[in-house]
């Protein structure tokens, strides 16, 4: 009889506290880990890991899966690159509490915030909740290959509240506040892991407008927080463009942290506008911190990118009249009108700039665009933009945009870094990584859906950061899977989890680390009303674990569906916490 449910065997185990690797069996039984060690009794079920890493599983704080968890039983792309539970309803949107007549508003707003498009939304949604316990019950219903959490939106909750002078982003008044405060209290004690709120003008609705909660106030703001304090639950998320005062705006969230005791972490990213800022906005977290506030930034380990090409929601040519008049071609007729010598002439007669916040210069700056190839890069060289080749090869930097995007029968896709890269290096991110105060985020799983393709973070992550990195310092590896294991569970209060250690849940991962290598992005066509998303697979995950299942076996779903909604933080078991 076997004394165990499964056993990793003889892996390199880098067990997410930080400590060096060991080699050692892992034992796994009830969904926990019962044992770490050598020679372990005999598993009902085992996977050989000799020669392998194992790492908890990862933990991703930032993603925007609040549509699709509704209908799909698999958080792709996040279940495929190591990541065993994340946290969703960042940025201040999603679809709950919302009553019948705002769906189209909360819709629109994620199609514009996220870039997942309208139909796909109206068709996979069920809309059967209204009140934010409602949307919990109704995911506590269903059952997914990896383990999620939820946090109550701002805008979702404001124009719940306010109505249309909520959407119009109109002062709150002491009677709003007071609704908001107690609605974000029943949430917290019906399991929301936090709240989370948007004052960035790069959040629009598919119609152009500004987010409601763009210009909210503190008193709501703070409010809301101490709705959450009374329930003694919940985490704060916050995003800003630090615009007009920066020092101001992370002062103010100092005060909200400060009134309400709850825990807050807000996004930090190296803007080319300003790109020492964040020296500036990192400084003032530690300083708060020494003086026991708690607050994170959330950081991420490669640049921020958007991704052009003709299967995409743009490329560099959306907005000339020319490229209109065969946008609704499908892809191979599309490619072969670009592809043409007549076309193409009057294709670059034009100029013309896509509108919204990803659109005007950037579809066309050459210097700060590079290609984007079956094995991709995320840290190229000046030497390889667009510019620099197309005058290394003494052509025009639009001739070789549409050459590249004509490449694997038109998928070819280009990549503009715009956030963490103003200096044309990922030395920014290292330092920021490194930081005691931060925590790795912002993947945006689940979201912007034909422009962007993070969710592979974590994967990138381990290669380039403790591998691949040629143009500057590495980590360790233990280094970096504490930082997307242990410390991004503690940063949301999910204690049983996170590290491999006996009594915590058994969410792991079987990493072939030398041959763990990302793919370029791609595009399927999987979502309800047959929409369209990128997606990216990785190679190199021999086995992932959850609850003690095994969901994925080389990089393929074994079918088993044992993650459940996570209802708020969760503690450490009672023998550790007493430890």
């Amino acid at each position: 009889m076997a004394d165990y449910d499964l056993v990793l065997r003889g892996g390199t185990v880098v067990d997410g506290t930080g400590a060096a690797p060991f080699t050692a069996d892992v034992a796994i039984k009830d969904g926990l880990i019962a044992a770490v060690g050598p020679n372990l009794g005999a598993g009902a079920d085992e996977i050989d890991a000799t020669g392998r890493l194992v790492t908890p599983g990862f933990v991703d704080i930032h993603t925007h899966y609040d549509g699709q968890a509704t209908w799909d039983n698999r958080l792709n792309p996040s279940s495929g690159h190591g990541v065993t539970t994340v946290v969703m309803g960042n940025c201040g949107v999603g679809f709950a509490p919302c009553r019948p007549e705002d769906h189209d508003r909360l819709i629109k707003l994620m199609e514009g915030v996220e870039d997942i498009p309208f139909p796909v939304l109206t068709e996979g949604l069920p809309w059967n909740w209204e009140s934010f316990p409602d949307y919990l019950d109704a995911l506590d219903k269903r059952s997914f290959d990896i383990d999620l959490a939820a946090q109550l939106p701002h805008a979702a909750l404001r124009v719940y509240v306010m109505g249309e002078r909520g959407a119009n982003r109109e002062p709150a008044t002491p009677e709003d506040i007071a609704q908001m405060a107690a609605i974000a209290e029943r949430a917290m004690q019906a399991g929301a892991i936090g709240f989370s709120t948007s004052r960035t003008l790069n959040h629009r609705t598919s119609d152009g407008e500004p987010t409601p909660t763009l210009n909210a106030g503190e008193d709501e703001l703070t409010g809301i927080a101490m709705g959450m304090a009374a329930a003694g639950k919940g985490v704060l998320q916050l995003v800003s463009d630090f615009a007009p005062d920066p020092a101001e705006e992370v002062a103010m969230f100092r005060r909200i942290a400060e009134a309400s005791g709850r825990p807050l972490s807000f996004t930090l990213a190296q803007s080319p506008k300003a790109p020492e800022l964040w020296k500036m906005l990192l400084g003032k977290v530690e300083a708060a911190v020494d003086d026991g506030v708690a607050m994170k930034a959330q950081v991420c380990g490669r640049p921020v990118g958007v991704l052009f090409g003709l299967e995409l929601t743009l490329n560099p040519f959306s907005g000339s009249e020319t490229y209109k008049a065969i946008a609704h071609l499908p892809l191979a007729e599309r490619a072969a009108a670009m592809a043409d010598p007549d076309f193409r002439a009057r294709l670059l007669s034009e100029t013309g700039a896509a509108k919204g916040p990803f659109g005007g210069s950037m579809l066309q700056a050459w210097d700060r665009m590079w290609l984007l190839d079956e094995v991709p890069d995320y840290e190229q060289p000046a030497s390889k933009t667009i510019a620099a080749l197309a005058a290394g090869r003494g052509i025009w930097p639009e001739d070789l945009a549409i050459d590249h995007m004509l490449s694997n029968g038109g998928r070819g896709m280009l990549y503009h870094p715009f956030l963490n890269y103003a200096d044309n290096s990922l030395d920014p991110s290292y330092a920021m990584l490194g930081h005691r105060d931060t925590v790795p985020g912002l993947s945006d799983g689940g979201a912007h859906v034909g422009m962007i393709c993070d969710g592979s973070f974590p994967t990138s992550m381990l290669t380039h950061w403790t591998r691949d990195r040629t143009r500057g310092p590495k980590y360790r590896v233990e280094e970096i899977v504490r930082m997307q294991t242990r410390d991004t569970a503690a940063a949301v209060g999910l204690m049983d989890r996170g590290t491999i250690t006996p009594g915590l849940r058994a969410d792991l991962n079987v990493i072939d680390y030398e041959g763990l290598k990302l793919h370029a992005p791609g595009v399927s066509y999987d979502l309800p009303a047959g929409g369209r998303r990128l997606t990216q697979k990785a190679e190199g995950y021999v086995a992932t674990v959850v609850a003690g299942v095994v969901t994925y076996r080389d990089g393929q779903p074994t079918g088993a569906l044992p993650g459940r909604l996570v209802r708020g933080a969760q503690p450490a078991p009672v023998a550790m916490a007493a430890e």
